[in-house]
């Protein structure tokens, strides 16, 4: 099938995401923030994590009642450099955001600071939050847990969430250290955007309860729904491509979403409940470590520049002519399609159509 890809521009694109997310209910100033988080995934090229998730994520989760559009942010236990967030199932990038500022604000203060939050939402790309404390001089990590999509090694259930494990570290470039991944091969979004584009998947991405690999992205999409596939972790299949390590740094990731703040955990956040919709009651959490109470910023981000500078720079495999450092590729990315916008496939054109269409948002025409 030929591709017919449509780009928007980025500020239209982002205007258009905040307008639907008023349109839902959402605050103004909520909504902004919403759509900012959509929008620099695809900025950054992350177009699973950008407006590719709009509907599906965000949209039908709104208009079915299982997250609401106006959130309360209640801090229920605070310490000098920690804090723990109940969310009430409100907007997880609101939730989140001030989450961080939180954390920023007790490093600044501290040194170090730590923010979990309970009863949230899906956040977006983790790696918004990271960079937040990046933009301030600091070492940002953050992760979160999410619904059950990924079998342990030697399992075929899925237990365990795509649960990312988030770094930013500022450097002496034009841009931070950010390494933003899932701990399992693949995660919901991208096997999302393969269904749009009628692409089938890598093999070892998803199997089957026989352990078997699965390639179509429509019938994965279902079948993790009803949990009779599962996602890999990081590493692949069984103990030879080192699934054991994806499986335990997802592990890790899980503890502190959940156990740290009391929330909920592996199929608690399947987000059904005796048989119908209820809300996720994802966690999170967010640490800042503020670099000048180890060392002068300076010299730290021209130490870290060196080191990525140097891997960049080491020995090549054949047929290669780049090495790249994490982060690398998505501001290199931004550079490069500042001017063009965001791509649409046609079923993701139909996705905005018809949102467009049901809230009678009549000022947007596209040409498509």
């Amino acid at each position: 099938m030929k591709e017919e890809i449509v780009w928007i521009d980025f500020s239209t694109m982002e205007n258009f995401m905040t307008d639907i997310f008023t349109r839902l209910g959402v605050p103004k100033v909520d909504a902004r923030i919403c759509a900012d988080v959509l929008i620099t995934a695809d900025k950054r090229g992350i177009y699973s994590h950008g407006v590719n998730r709009l509907k599906q994520i965000y949209y039908d989760r709104l208009r079915q009642g299982i997250q609401h559009p106006v959130t309360r942010f209640d801090v229920v236990k605070r310490g000098p450099t920690t804090a723990v967030i109940d969310g009430h199932d409100g907007m997880g990038m609101v939730i989140s955001k001030r989450a961080m500022e939180i954390a920023i604000s007790c490093a600044k203060e501290f040194g170090m600071g730590m923010v979990v939050v309970r009863n949230s939402t899906h956040f977006g790309i983790a790696g918004y939050y990271a960079m937040m404390a990046a933009d301030e001089g600091m070492i940002g990590i953050t992760g979160t847990n999410a619904r059950p999509s990924v079998a342990p090694t030697f399992g075929v259930e899925n237990m365990l969430g795509t649960n990312p494990l988030t770094f930013a570290i500022p450097t002496d470039e034009g841009f931070p250290f950010v390494l933003d991944c899932a701990t399992s091969v693949s995660q919901r979004g991208k096997i999302e955007a393969y269904d749009k584009l009628e692409k089938s998947l890598p093999a070892g991405w998803v199997i089957d309860e026989d352990g078997k690999p699965k390639t179509d992205p429509r019938t994965v999409l279902e079948e993790l729904k009803k949990g009779t596939c599962a996602l890999t972790p990081l590493g692949g299949i069984g103990e030879e491509g080192a699934g054991y390590k994806g499986y335990g740094y997802s592990t890790v990731v899980e503890i502190l979403s959940a156990a740290l703040q009391s929330g909920s955990y592996l199929k608690l956040l399947s987000g059904m409940k005796n048989g119908k919709p209820c809300p996720y009651r994802i966690g999170h959490f967010f640490i800042t470590i503020n670099i000048s109470s180890f060392v002068e910023l300076d010299e730290f981000t021209h130490t870290v520049g060196d080191i990525l500078r140097a891997l960049r720079a080491s020995k090549k495999m054949k047929g290669q002519d780049r090495i790249y450092t994490a982060g690398e590729k998505e501001y290199y990315h931004w550079l490069s399609h500042r001017e063009k916008g965001v791509p649409l496939s046609p079923r993701l054109q139909q996705d905005v159509i018809q949102m467009r269409d049901e809230l009678e948002l009549d000022q947007y025409e596209f040409e498509f």
